[in-house]
């Protein structure tokens, strides 16, 4: 297509990216009112604890790794755009400690309305991160719809021994997350054209970087949880992992590695919806230090769109599975602690 053909995929909906997911207090409300699923033995992880993925044991040495993950454009870019989802759909796999191995592509695209060739830039974008994933497409679905969305059906494997999940973080742990925040401020300014090529071009990088070198180099750690930030935020997914694990946690807000210019942009109005939804629902679950003002924690709360990993691991062993992320090219920090007291909280310092 030529710059004239292009056209702005961010304009064809209201919301972008992870920050479309239904929130997490209409999700709770809504899987409330559904009866209990008939236990099965070998269902090693389901929908008790929000989970990343879903763990099937199929013998004592092997198990399959299930997620499903899709979206609004985030990014204009249509080739961009399929990386984006691509990488977030398989980040799922990586944070249960699994390898990603087959994918189903997911499609709903106005097909009378936009460019064909958009679509086709779409798949070739999802088509090279599942290259690079080491993934085999083996299928999909489509359907027309005004509005266009994609992402991937992923199936990954596992020892039933080395499942990695959110509910496993044990006091004295710390915490290290391995990709800034701050997506979903600067994606809904995109939308706005607030932000420079330059700009766009590092929170992309962001995005379409694969969780693959930090699930890598964790493996040989004794890593306690595991989980990727992605809709809920940084906040909501720890809240997660501190409920699940029936522990507390205590984050250091300084410590958080933020991308630049979300601040600023923040404070001149650019908070999507999905961030404030997030930050409502820990309302009474979350305790913020009175030196933290309103914009730090929406931040905090922000809606990520293919975010980093979130591992709780062993203080004995944090500093050398930092260093080694740091040497494999990773933007990890050690973000925080967990601890004994307020099980089920979240602190911010």
């Amino acid at each position: 297509m030529s710059q004239e053909e292009r056209i702005k995929l961010t304009s064809l909906s209201t919301k972008g990216g992870c920050g479309c997911k239904i929130g997490p207090a209409d999700l709770a409300q809504v899987l409330r009112g559904l009866p209990q699923s008939e236990s099965n033995p070998n269902l090693l992880v389901g929908l008790d604890t929000s989970d990343d993925a879903g763990v099937y044991k199929l013998n004592d040495e092997l198990a399959l790794v299930q997620t499903v993950d899709f979206f609004t454009p985030i990014v204009d870019d249509p080739y961009s755009f399929g990386q984006v989802a691509a990488a977030n759909a398989i980040s799922d796999i990586y944070a249960m400690g699994g390898k990603p191995l087959t994918a189903l592509n997911i499609v709903a695209f106005p097909i009378r309305k936009l460019d064909k060739q958009v679509l086709t830039e779409i798949l070739r974008g999802a088509g090279d991160k599942m290259k690079e994933a080491g993934v085999t497409l083996v299928g999909g679905h489509s359907i027309d719809d005004n509005e266009p969305k994609f992402g991937l059906a992923v199936t990954g494997v596992i020892h039933p021994d080395r499942v990695r999940t959110n509910a496993g973080a044990k006091p004295g742990d710390r915490l290290i997350l391995t990709k800034p925040i701050g997506v979903g401020i600067l994606t809904t300014s995109i939308k706005k054209d607030l932000l420079s090529e330059e700009e766009v071009n590092r929170v992309t990088q962001v995005m379409t970087t694969l969780n693959k070198k930090a699930a890598e180099t964790m493996e040989p750690y004794a890593v306690n949880a595991c989980t990727d930030v992605t809709g809920f935020g940084l906040l909501g997914h720890a809240y997660e992992m501190a409920n699940g694990s029936g522990v507390g946690i205590r984050i250091d807000h300084k410590s958080v590695p933020v991308l630049p210019r979300v601040r600023e942009l923040a404070e001149a109005g650019q908070v999507p919806g999905g961030t404030k939804n997030n930050y409502a629902h820990l309302e009474g679950k979350v305790t913020f230090d009175e030196s933290i003002d309103q914009i730090g924690q929406w931040i905090l709360c922000d809606a990520v769109t293919s975010g980093g990993l979130l591992i709780s691991v062993p203080e004995a062993e944090a500093d050398a599975l930092l260093q080694k992320l740091w040497e494999a090219g990773v933007e990890a920090a050690l973000i925080g602690e967990v601890t004994a007291d307020h099980p089920g909280r979240i602190i911010v310092q």
